[in-house]
């Protein structure tokens, strides 16, 4: 056997026992002399390395039997001549046994004589455990770490072989945990703890139980949100100079602000020009927010994807990865011409299968039994097969709906039946001749009893309303059409103002009133010229400025005419309306050359004239006063603007929708108006609603010229160049709970369209439903 070096560092020291032999051996004296021999031989070299070594045996941890190095050679002594084995009584210390008996028998100290024990290891040599350090209070190291397993960054897949998975820090195996069929059936026989996860720790490779601390900070992680506690992700604002006490007193910098502040940016002028036009172009789309429809549809198209397999089938060889789209079976004897006669229904089977529904056959035919081939007939339902086939492709997936059984004329709005709106104008009464040309415009006097026109002709005509009768003709011009005829609202005394060329001429009729009522009107008009003239203003030069309207005495051929007075303008009129009380009056001259001078509101007693517009914003078509109210009345190409006469200022704007406006009628309780416009549309306006149009109806093929309201029925008309004047019903409550009924009537034809102009002007009877029409082909009608 090897001798081991006594001064080899270990901490475990073994002690090299004798060679087992026989009793009837150990027991002659011929041990004796082998000893002697041994120890002449051997043990001279085993202490000579003893003694070399001595000095590394001091400096070694190891704890030594004895102290002195003699000691130890005589238990060696004593060990190789012992015959036989003691056993130690366990109340001796088993160092002092061993070395005055030379035997030793194994046994654990008591815990609080020392942190070893002593056992025997595979050679019979006493062997020191250690034992394993337990941490109190006493001692420093109070949070000893749990074990865990130390092989580092190694892989445990390298253990898989062994039963074993690494080891703790004692240098023990950490075995490995029960897994498959083992840990099931030790899951199912337990409840599960607390903290649970069913994962695997890969240190230890035993299950990974979380805390529930741990456990919220995984579940606040995986909903991004802070993990930690008392995090306010919305916190107060603090004010730190603008707060209560901490106001600034003197400002961070005194450079004036920069212009780039109050200029718009021209860069973002151009980013928001680029989504304008991209929005135009529909390139940008509004975001729509999906309907259930579409979402359910989203969600088949998800769950349920469709392809066809043979979309682009090609004919292929017959092989066994080859499979061809399904085809329909081949007819059976049913299907045949000629069928066996047991293949034939009888008359009671024929009946069943007649009675029952489509869906409900099992077929879509009866067997027919024909002698030859040319007596089949056509199939009857080829027609709508293939017509349910084609819908069946276009607009497949089909779904059958079921029908709603609606009358379409209960979701249409219950109006009047237009017999019970009776009385209104639906046929033509009474025709006025007379007129060469075009009769450009109309007007009934406000008793109802005259009618006057005016036309291309150059005349003015006044006319007996109710029989057609020529009352008086006064000519203006020989050149030049009378565009404007307007009698004065007031009855007494009567006036009729006449627009032609730039002038304005005021007429007193001589047949249809009396010399009193003749003189009152010829003192009225001529009443302005002794008021005190007005001053001119005057230029930068200080030389007066022409005026844009004078009055004066009418020539005389115009004075013998019945014409006491003339106003003339710079320009020509093409609208006069009169205020309520008739003392006032406006004109509209849209091809005026300053935009100041084009409405004009005059007063015919003083013989002034002002122009309130000095700024005006379009180009004015036409204009009216308010029937109650201070309220002026304006219309441009496109919008109608309300004037406040007393303050000056403009009340509201609305907005037609029409591309160019034609004519204005305003209700007589004031808050409707009607807008007619060349672009064939008819807008009805509720002043008290929105500044749109409360109804726009689209009735006429061409451009509507004139517009009208009854003064005292529910009535409204309107004219057009499709030669046709249509009547309608305008149900108005002044309470305001009720909005405004429009009811169609009639549509009143009669007048010839002339060089694409039909019927240019119409007016209401101021009590009864009359109407009367004026048309480009020379004709003035009364319908009635």
């Amino acid at each position: 056997m090897a001798q081991q070096r006594a001064g080899q560092k270990r901490k475990v020291v073994e002690i090299p026992l004798a060679e087992q032999v026989e009793d009837d051996v150990l027991g002659n004296g011929d041990f004796d002399e082998e000893l002697a021999e041994d120890e002449g031989s051997d043990g001279d070299e085993e202490f000579d390395e003893d003694e070399e070594e001595d000095g590394d045996e001091e400096d070694s941890d190891e704890e030594p039997l004895s102290e002195d190095g003699e000691d130890v050679r005589q238990q060696l002594r004593d060990l190789k001549t012992s015959s036989s084995v003691e056993i130690v009584d366990p109340d001796k210390d088993p160092d002092t046994d061993l070395a005055t008996n030379g035997t030793y028998t194994p046994e654990k100290r008591p815990a609080d004589l020392s942190n070893y024990d002593i056992s025997v290891d595979a050679n019979g040599n006493p062997r020191y455990i250690y034992k394993d350090i337990e941490p109190n209070y006493d001692t420093d190291d109070s949070d000893a770490p749990i074990t865990k397993n130390t092989i580092g960054n190694i892989p445990l897949s390298y253990y898989d072989a062994y039963p074993h998975i690494g080891y703790d820090v004692n240098g023990r195996c950490i075995q490995r945990p029960a897994k498959g069929a083992a840990l099931d059936s030790l899951l199912d026989s337990i409840d599960i703890p607390a903290g649970w996860t069913g994962l695997t720790d890969p240190a230890t490779g035993k299950p990974l139980n979380l805390s529930r601390e741990e456990l919220e900070v995984l579940k606040k992680l995986s909903r991004n949100e802070t993990p930690g506690d008392g995090y306010d992700p919305y916190p107060d604002m603090v004010e730190y100079f603008t707060g209560k006490g901490m106001e600034e007193v003197m400002p961070l910098s005194a450079a004036p602000e920069p212009k780039r502040r109050f200029v718009p940016s021209m860069h973002e002028h151009k980013r928001v020009m680029k989504i304008v036009k991209a929005i135009k172009e529909g390139r940008i789309k509004p975001y729509k927010e999906p309907t259930a429809e579409d979402l359910e549809k989203e969600e088949q198209e998800q769950e349920y994807a469709q392809y066809d397999v043979w979309a682009n089938e090609v004919p292929r060889p017959d092989h066994a990865m080859n499979m061809p789209a399904p085809k329909l079976p081949p007819p059976g004897y049913e299907e045949s011409y000629h069928p066996p006669p047991e293949y034939l229904p009888d008359k009671h089977q024929q009946e069943e299968w007649e009675k029952q529904d489509e869906e409900d056959r099992t077929r879509d035919f009866l067997p027919k039994d024909h002698s030859a081939l040319r007596k089949v007939p056509g199939y009857a339902k080829f027609v709508k097969e293939k017509f349910e086939r084609c819908l069946d492709l276009y607009l497949a997936p089909r779904v059958r709906r079921s029908k709603l059984n609606i009358d379409p004329e209960s979701l249409l709005p219950k109006l009047p039946d237009p017999a019970e709106l009776r009385p209104f104008p639906d046929h033509r009464s009474v025709e006025y001749v007379g007129h060469k040309g075009r009769v450009r415009t109309i007007a009934i006097d406000p008793t109802g009893d005259y009618l006057a026109s005016g036309g291309d002709d150059g005349t003015v005509r006044i006319w007996e309303l109710s029989t057609g009768h020529l009352k008086q003709k006064v000519r203006l011009s020989t050149t030049d059409p009378v565009n404007i005829v307007a009698w004065r609202p007031v009855i007494s005394p009567p006036i009729l103002a006449a627009c032609c060329a730039d002038n304005v001429h005021f007429i007193v009729p001589t047949d249809s009133t009396s010399p009193t009522a003749q003189a009152e009107a010829h003192t009225l008009l001529t009443a302005g010229f002794s008021a005190a003239p007005t001053i001119p203003t005057k230029s930068a030069t200080g030389v007066d400025k022409p005026s844009p309207s004078s009055w004066h005495t009418p020539i005389p051929a115009h004075a013998s005419q019945s014409i006491s007075l003339t106003l003339s303008l710079r320009s020509t009129p093409k609208t006069l309306t009169w205020h309520r009380r008739g003392t006032y009056f406006a004109t509209v001259c849209p091809s005026s050359g300053s935009p100041s001078t084009a409405i004009a509101i005059h007063a015919l007693p003083t013989h002034t004239s002002q122009h309130p517009f000095k700024r005006l914003k379009g180009l004015p078509q036409t204009a009216l006063f308010h029937p109650s109210q201070p309220k002026f009345f304006l219309a441009t190409r496109q919008r109608v603007r309300i004037y406040d006469l007393q303050a000056g200022k403009l009340v509201r704007e609305l907005l037609p929708g029409a591309r160019w406006i034609s004519s204005l009628s305003l209700h007589p309780g004031g808050n409707n108006l009607l807008i007619g416009s060349y672009d064939r549309k008819l807008l009805w306006h509720d002043l008290e609603l929105a500044p749109t149009p409360y109804k726009t109806l689209r009735y006429h093929t061409r451009a509507i010229r004139d517009v009208a309201f009854h003064p005292t029925l529910q009535l409204f008309a309107d004219a057009s160049d499709d030669g046709s004047v249509q009547i309608f019903h305008g149900k108005v409550v002044e309470d305001g709970f009720e909005n405004a009924t429009i009811v169609p009537l009639k549509v009143l034809k009669g007048h010839r369209v002339r060089g694409e102009l039909g019927v240019l002007g119409v007016v209401w009877h101021p009590r009864e439903a009359r109407c009367v029409s004026a048309g480009a082909d020379g004709v003035v009608r009364m319908w009635a």
